[in-house]
């Protein structure tokens, strides 16, 4: 009897090792999981100031520059078919962001799958046809209207993202960050109210590319920076391109001139949209990387920032006319780009001084 009460009193002693190791290792994973969420917030709150998130901004400019610098060679130089071009870009985003998911190049960190997560199908097709129809859209608007035309009617990107985001992630926006957003999009509308010329079809094809393009913005963001499951930059580049190209492909074979296409096809032009295609995917991947560390809004006017460079950009390489418009749009770019920092760092210190202040009460009432 002794020896089973002995026996009885070891087993149950185990049974409860069991139970506290099991919890302990459960505490741990949650603690883990916690301390990633808060070291994404942290690193969310940094912002720019993160010398990965900056290093991310400059690979963004860069490759976006060499983008458009192929895009006007293709198409000004080369007399390129649009069709094509905006469809050799989805492939080799396609074929690159592959061969991304198993060489990250610094871009990400690798993280072991087991399965698909939850609506994995039904967030990889939004996504890819929203990339879709901001390529496509923005063939259209191309087709109608000028390019300066297109810009200043993507001048409004910041506010349209701001809304978006309230929807989809319920992320508020304070009200001097929306103030600031104003010299912002006015700036970038100056600087591209050059050789304007309105067409209700180009408007609203360049409006529609304009609301696409800040969707996908956020809702990549959303699957970035998830709680439950991260998609990396790579996946999300891989799968929404693949999404993208399935409708891409069918509907430029309706709108692409087969003809032309093989009159102008040469060896410069297959080694000029393949480099194209290249720059294309790390413009993309790298929007994505910076995503992981700053908000829509900012990223709407990091972009929006980007457009006004670019515009320089262009004058100094393509030789552009420099109009008082421009500088002026420049100037008040940049003095936009100051307000939204400070108003940002306003909202920063009232909401962490309001979550004080409900903590503090929330003591007194406990004690």
């Amino acid at each position: 009897m002794k020896m089973e009460q002995s026996q009885d009193k070891e087993s149950s002693v185990k049974e409860d090792q069991e139970v506290i190791y099991s919890d302990q290792s459960t505490m741990y994973k949650r603690t883990s999981s916690v301390d990633k969420t808060h070291t994404n917030h942290d690193e969310e709150k940094l912002g720019l100031c993160n010398g990965r998130a900056m290093t991310f901004l400059v690979l963004w400019y860069f490759f976006s520059f060499c983008t458009l610098f192929l895009n006007k060679y293709i198409l000004t130089t080369l007399k390129g078919d649009p069709t094509l071009l905006g469809t050799m870009q989805m492939v080799m985003t396609t074929i690159c962001g592959f061969i991304q998911m198993f060489l990250p190049c610094g871009l990400y960190v690798p993280v072991k799958r087991e399965g698909k997560p939850p609506h994995f199908l039904r967030n990889m097709t939004l996504v890819g046809c929203t990339r879709f129809t901001t390529v496509f859209l923005g063939l259209v608007a191309l087709k109608f209207v000028a390019v300066s035309f297109t810009e200043t009617v993507k001048s409004s990107a910041p506010i349209f993202t701001v809304l978006i985001a309230w929807v989809l992630l319920r992320e508020r926006t304070g009200i001097y960050v929306m103030l600031s957003l104003i010299p912002i999009m006015g700036g970038l509308a100056l600087c591209s109210a050059y050789e304007l010329s309105f067409n209700i079809e180009g408007f609203l094809a360049a409006l529609g590319t304009n609301i696409t393009e800040c969707l996908q913005n956020v809702y990549s963001k959303m699957l970035i920076s998830g709680e439950k499951f991260k998609y990396t930059p790579a996946e999300l580049q891989f799968y929404t391109s693949v999404a993208s190209v399935t409708i891409q492909i069918p509907t430029g074979y309706f709108l692409m001139d087969f003809s032309y296409v093989k009159r102008t096809l040469t060896s410069t032009m297959a080694t000029a949209l393949v480099m194209n295609g290249v720059f294309f995917h790390f413009q993309s991947i790298t929007a994505y990387a910076l995503m992981g560390f700053i908000s829509p809004v900012t990223h709407s006017v990091a972009n929006t920032v980007k457009r006004a460079m670019l515009i320089w950009l262009s004058v100094i390489v393509f030789g552009n006319p420099v109009t008082f418009l421009s500088g002026l749009g420049t100037v008040i770019v940049t003095v936009g780009v100051f307000l939204y920092n400070r108003a940002r760092e306003y909202d920063q210190i009232k909401r962490e001084m309001a979550i004080a202040y409900k903590n503090g009460t929330r003591e007194e009432l406990t004690a």
